[in-house]
Formats: structure tokens, sequence, C-alpha cells
């Protein structure tokens, strides 16, 4: 026996909390009858529908890819552009990404079906660690970190924030360890744009406890079940915190 929001969550369909309201919403039927009820137990040979729709618990999966310049973070385009999917094997296409990057940036995209996961790691309210190298021109001094950390207004009534620190300078650019806690669009190009340093290049490095370590570039490959184990138990400490 399973919560029904958890058994939809486990067929990839969406995350537990989107399960909640397709219930509330009526679409959701156990063995032909509609239910509304949260918190409904079904086993595990109840045929469940979403939109008349029967759905299946699928075999969770975890992957991280080193996402590549030049590709778009969606499925489809319709003007055409390059997407990770043109990279990604046929096999895993069904997998999403947690999170996106921008076509000119490079780095760390955890892919999965499971959409449990997929909320956690983006929802604001968690303020999941990412990490990012990155290079801009000209020199960044510690006025400039400090701005940063201290927060700009990249779009009207939202601040951005960032923790900054120096790894290489020279007369022409900066090389920077970035680390957010937000997930805004182009937050850092926006944040260093503001600050009269152009971004030259961007690469997310790290995202929660997951690492591009010893992946290469349009390389995709599993997370080993130790790090998806140390992962959730990294997201349900975090989601503890909220709630203490």
């Amino acid at each position: 026996m399973q919560r029904l929001n958890k058994f939809i969550a486990s067929s990839g369909l969406c995350s537990r909390r989107k399960a909640d309201e397709l219930i509330e919403s009526g679409v959701v039927a156990v063995n032909g009858k509609i239910v509304k009820e949260q918190g409904f137990q079904v086993r595990a040979k109840d045929k469940v529908t979403v939109n008349k729709v029967l759905i299946c618990p699928k075999k969770l999966e975890y992957y991280k890819f080193y996402k590549p310049a030049g590709y778009i973070t969606t499925c489809d385009d319709e003007n055409g552009r390059k997407t990770i999917y043109d990279v990604i094997p046929d096999e895993l296409k069904e997998l999403k990404p947690a999170g996106r990057l921008d076509k000119d940036s490079t780095g760390l995209l955890i892919m999965t079906n499971d959409g449990d996961l997929i909320n956690m790691l983006t929802h604001p309210s968690l303020k999941v660690t990412k990490v990012y190298t990155v290079s801009v021109e000209g020199r960044v001094g510690i006025d400039d970190l400090e701005i940063l950390y201290k927060g700009i207004e990249i779009e009207p009534d939202k601040t951005a924030y960032a923790e900054a620190a120096v790894i290489e300078v020279n007369n022409k650019s900066t090389m920077l360890q970035v680390v957010l806690r937000q997930g805004m669009n182009r937050q850092i190009r926006k944040m260093f744009d503001y600050i009269g340093h152009p971004v030259i290049s961007l690469k997310r490095i790290q995202h929660a406890t997951i690492s591009v370590e010893g992946l290469k570039r349009g390389q995709i490959k599993p997370i080993k079940p130790a790090q998806i184990k140390d992962l959730k138990n990294y997201l349900k400490k975090l989601e503890k915190s909220q709630n203490d």
C-alpha cells in the first residue's frame, strides 16, 4: 500500500505536490472511481488513471549530464535550435532536467524521471546550493564581491544574491567560483553585467551534493546509489530546516 500522490509521482508524471493538485481537481480515478481524498492508499493491483489515462510506476533513474555549449535545456524548440536531447541517447530521452542552463552555459545537469526529486532540487524555498566556475571580463575586486553578496535587483522586485570568490585574475579577465541558492533566469550573467564584468564563460560544477567530476563534455552517466542516498538525505535536511 502507498499513498495515491506517491503512486502518481512514481509514474514520472509529476511531483507529489502536483499530484495532490490533480487529485483535488477530480481527474484521478482508482479502479474507475474518482478519488479526491488526500492520503488515499492504493494497492499494487489497483488501476490508477489521470484524465482517463492509465499510469504505472516506473523504475526511477538518476543520471548526471555534462551539457555542452550551444544547446538549450528543453525537449523541443519551435525555432529549431539544438537541444540537450540531440546529445542524450534515445533510451534516456524520457528523463527530465532538474533546472536549466542557458544555451551558452556548460556543466552539470541532473537528469531523472523522479518528479519529487526535481521539485525539491528546484523549489526556491529549499535554497539548494549550486556551484559554478565563471570567467568574466576585467578585474573583479573586493567591492564587486560585496555587491554580489548584498544583492542586486536584476528584475523589478527580484533581488539576486551570489557568493563569489576569485580563483585567478589577470589584466583582461577574472576566474571565480560562484555559489547560488536561487534559480533566477540568467542570474549570474545579469549580476555580472550589472557590476560591469560581462560573463565570458559559465560552467556549473555542482548541484546540491552531485558533482560534474568524472564527466567529459556531452557525456551522461548514472549516478551511483550511494550518491542518490546522500542527495536525498541532504534535501530532507534542507526541507526539515525550513519546517522547523
